[in-house]
């Protein structure tokens, strides 16, 4: 009369197939993404006024791209983001190869000081960064790009000690055994290093780079400290904006922007899963 139950009954560690974990779960990504999929409705919203809906159009992204101070602006947080990413890259690289090969006195200060500008907060980042380049008569009146050095100096200052912590995590999972197996097959430091340290450390170094590309490009606090008085960033350019009214315009670059950060790192995921297939076939 009655069937039998298909059910089979929840294992103790079988957290994924309980009920309140699965709205726990639905609940943090809602709150995640919820605002980010509103910026993107209401890009093209037909008002001046975001909480109305009035109607499906995409002319504020063709007025967004013909403004040119904000296209500047844009253009200017491309360029510092590309030069700190590379600048940081090589830095946090090479410091995370030598704290994880070499023992040396005051190792474990280094340690802690390469780590500091993680810690100490932004504004405190920002008026340090203000005092140093207005103690150095760092020159403000400068041409593009050079008018973005003290931006790219400060962003290079805080982006490169995460590149070191990620390239360091990802050297902790290797075997020096095969460095020196391609030793005693004739290799000598430096064809060593290019044929087997790096292509393990490849995978933390597109991390890192992303990171530190993320990080730069999203910078307000710091940015806003650093920059002279003709150069201006796209965080900084976004903000002198919504002081008055968050536009359509501004959804529309921000749109653009998430687009973009989202391309690059599903670049950065299959680079890294193709990498990692490629050294498990080795």
């Amino acid at each position: 009369m009655f069937g039998r139950s298909n059910r089979t009954p929840i294992a103790p560690l079988e957290y994924t197939r309980r009920t309140w974990l699965r709205l726990w779960v639905g609940l943090t990504l809602f709150f995640l993404y919820a605002p980010l999929l509103t910026l993107m409705a209401f890009s093209f919203n037909d008002s001046r006024r975001n909480i109305v809906w009035m109607g499906f159009t995409t002319k504020y992204y063709k007025k967004a791209l013909d403004n040119g101070s904000l296209m500047e602006a844009l253009g200017n947080s491309l360029t510092i983001a590309a030069i700190s990413t590379v600048v940081s890259l090589v830095i946090g690289a090479l410091a995370a190869v030598m704290l994880w090969r070499f023992r040396f006195p005051g190792k474990a200060p280094v340690e802690g000081a390469m780590a500091l500008p993680i810690v100490v907060p932004e504004i405190c980042m920002g008026v340090a960064m203000l005092i140093f380049f207005a103690k150095v008569g760092y020159p403000t009146e400068l041409p593009w790009p050079l008018s973005l050095g003290a931006i790219i100096i400060s962003h290079i200052t805080f982006c490169f000690p995460f590149v070191t912590m990620v390239v360091r995590a990802r050297l902790a999972s290797f075997n020096r055994e095969q460095e020196e197996a391609a030793k005693d097959l004739g290799a000598g430091e430096w064809q060593a290093f290019r044929d087997v340290l790096l292509p393990h450390m490849k995978p933390g170094l597109i991390a890192g780079a992303l990171l530190a590309f993320t990080l730069s490009l999203d910078d307000f606090v710091i940015t806003f400290f650093t920059s002279g008085p003709n150069t201006i960033t796209f965080p900084v350019k976004v903000y002198s904006m919504v002081r008055f009214s968050v536009t359509p315009e501004v959804n529309a670059v921000s749109t653009l922007l998430i687009l973009l950060t989202v391309i690059l790192t599903t670049i950065a995921l299959r680079m890294e899963k193709q990498m990692g297939a490629m050294t498990q076939g080795h």
